[in-house]
């Protein structure tokens, strides 16, 4: 999925797979129903506007507008393998997104915004989504649902330590990848990974109520 990542850690732009964001692409992702798009397409494959339109509870005309934008700027491409002369299907020319040039962000402040506003839609969609499947999951995977936040008092240099060590950890786990399906044991589902790291400064402590750090499960 799109995430706004920091250079050096174990995960790294893949230059065959991943696509680094310019101005150009960051402007074109700058709007939810086109982050949203490019997500269903890496996760699920080839798809149609008509079935995606479905998917998102949107129009086919939405979506072939919004999929077309993206061939544009070079996220998506026809599957030629796929198309025919009533129907065009689309493919993810990448892997996953990657936000990682600050400067690019101060030049284009709105746009950069925008487009951390669409992932974060995109996040609680998903999150809700998950929720509402709940109660018809396997039992052995709603033992495993998570929604947890901690509340820490970090350094920025801790922060970055934290988010290196966490990337350290989920590198050892198989990636969703579309050979990943093949490879996977027995009873691997997909899995949703999302980590938020929230700086809230100025916050004065709330000491004089005795609150100890929030733990949600």
């Amino acid at each position: 999925m799109d995430e706004r990542e920091k250079p050096g850690g174990p995960y790294e732009p893949n230059p065959e797979t991943d696509v680094v964001l310019d101005a150009k692409g960051l402007r074109a992702l700058a709007h939810p129903v086109r982050v949203q798009l490019v997500g269903l397409l890496r996760m699920y494959g080839p798809s149609t506007a008509t079935l995606l339109a479905g998917r998102m509870g949107l129009t086919s005309g939405a979506t072939s507008y919004h999929l077309r934008q993206l061939a544009a700027a070079g996220f998506v491409e026809e599957d030629m393998a796929r198309g025919n002369a009533r129907e065009r299907w689309w493919r993810s020319v990448h892997r996953s997104t990657w936000f990682n040039d600050m400067e690019l962000a101060e030049r284009e402040p709105e746009a950069a915004l925008m487009y951390m506003q669409s992932v974060l839609t995109a996040h609680s969609q998903r999150a809700h989504q998950a929720l509402n499947e709940l109660q018809t999951m396997p039992r052995a995977w709603r033992d495993v649902f998570d929604l947890s936040d901690w509340s820490l008092r970090l350094t920025p240099e801790e922060v970055a330590s934290l988010q290196e060590e966490l990337r350290s950890v989920i590198a050892r786990y198989r990636r969703e990848a579309p050979e990943s399906a093949v490879a996977a044991p027995e009873g691997a589902q997909r899995v949703s990974l999302i980590t938020h790291l929230l700086p809230e400064l100025d916050v004065e402590a709330e000491t004089a109520t005795g609150s100890g750090p929030a733990e949600t499960t």
